[in-house]
């Protein structure tokens, strides 16, 4: 209960944020990291990790609907009305 105002605050802040980048998305593709082979070395797995592609099989997509980024948005601001509307602690 000591902190419960900071609390509310720092993860409606985190839903507000969120879901406002998410207006700047419209999709995003996650590649899944391979596991590095025994015989290459740090330099020759990084130069040749630039110019290869991924294949299809390795990738994600998440395609988010349109309201969730005002869903999250909306959520994150509540919460954080509600920390500033806490009662005040009495010691």
């Amino acid at each position: 209960m000591i902190m419960l105002r900071a609390i509310f605050v720092s993860w409606g802040l985190f839903l507000a944020m969120s879901g406002g980048s998410l207006l700047l998305v419209d999709k995003m593709v996650l590649t899944v990291q391979d596991e590095p082979a025994e015989d290459a070395t740090q330099d020759d797995e990084e130069f040749r990790g630039l110019f290869m592609g991924k294949s299809v099989d390795d990738q994600k997509v998440f395609d988010p609907p349109e309201w969730l980024a005002f869903g999250l948005m909306s959520v994150g601001t509540v919460t954080m009305l509600y920390a500033i509307a806490l009662p005040k602690r009495r010691d």
